[in-house]
């Protein structure tokens, strides 16, 4: 019923909205103790809750429409910033407050606007949009950028510039999603006892071990992003940023872009002109500018 999923997926936006929050002040009492975070209790609950949360949000999406639930999880961002103005004493000024008003609008638009995704019934015809031309550039262009985040930039820049840590953990959406997208259709054909076919398996855990990678790879530089910056400030723009690259990820993959209209694409670029606004306020209101500056190193 769709009234499940919708409540499913309010319960999940306020729990991972303190997913953040939890990590982060698990991080800031393992700094004052000397110790690592990796042994604080308050960041397992964050991470516990994390858990649960993608669980929540995996089922609000089996049980209600996608246009009703996804929505739904910039109620996290709000929440989060509330309860990280308790609990971190992380105080938003009136552009922050403005800028996170904006990008949770903005983010609305473009999901409501966002190409919708024809089902893929079959590992077969997954198979094929997989080795499409296009979504194999993509993924080329994707792997490359992580690269050049990754292997350049985050060490030189990461803790003095949000959106390093932000893209990174974003674009990494471009695997998480369509690999949890492809999973159920794999896993049906490869555990079935008629099944005499193993390239489903294969498929299966490939996948599988994408999904493993890039959320390990993601988590890893979560925990960094929360060590360097304010928690409600990285929940805000690390929403925008990682709903726009699923979008991106799941037109190209199931070739949505062919319907859209003239109204969709408005309403896109509304909500990236709004999303980007948001962004930008959030910046300047925490004083994380947005310049390659190398990160400055503090001697204690």
């Amino acid at each position: 019923m769709p009234v499940v999923g919708v409540v499913i997926a309010i319960v999940s936006s306020f729990i991972n909205g303190s997913t953040f929050v939890l990590q982060k002040k698990g991080i800031l009492r393992a700094r004052i103790s000397g110790r690592t975070y990796l042994s604080d209790c308050l960041w397992w609950c964050g991470t516990l809750a994390m858990i649960v949360g993608q669980i929540g949000n995996f089922l609000a999406h089996n049980t209600a429409p996608a246009i009703l639930v996804t929505p739904l999880g910039a109620l996290g961002v709000l929440s989060g910033a509330i309860l990280a103005s308790c609990l971190l004493q992380e105080h938003l000024n009136i552009l922050g407050k403005l800028g996170s008003v904006l990008c949770c609008c903005g983010s609305v638009v473009l999901i409501i606007h966002s190409p919708k995704s024809e089902s893929v019934a079959s590992r077969t015809e997954l198979e094929e949009r997989l080795l499409d031309p296009m979504f194999l550039s993509y993924i080329a262009l994707v792997v490359l950028l992580l690269a050049v985040l990754i292997g350049w930039l985050s060490p030189a820049f990461g803790q003095s510039n949000i959106m390093v840590y932000v893209s990174i953990c974003s674009l990494l959406g471009s695997f998480t999603v369509p690999s949890c997208k492809g999973l159920g259709l794999a896993a049906k054909e490869a555990f079935s006892n008629f099944s005499t076919d193993n390239r489903a398996l294969y498929l299966f855990l490939c996948l599988l071990g994408i999904l493993i990678v890039s959320i390990l790879i993601q988590f890893a530089f979560i925990n960094k992003a929360l060590e360097s910056f304010s928690s409600n400030m990285f929940e805000a723009i690390y929403y925008v940023v990682f709903t726009s690259s699923v979008i991106i990820a799941s037109a190209i993959l199931f070739r949505e872009w062919e319907t859209l209209s003239i109204f969709d694409c408005l309403g896109i670029l509304s909500g990236f002109i709004t999303v980007s606004a948001g962004v930008t306020l959030l910046n300047i209101s925490q004083d994380a500018v947005l310049m390659w500056s190398p990160a400055k190193v503090k001697k204690e």
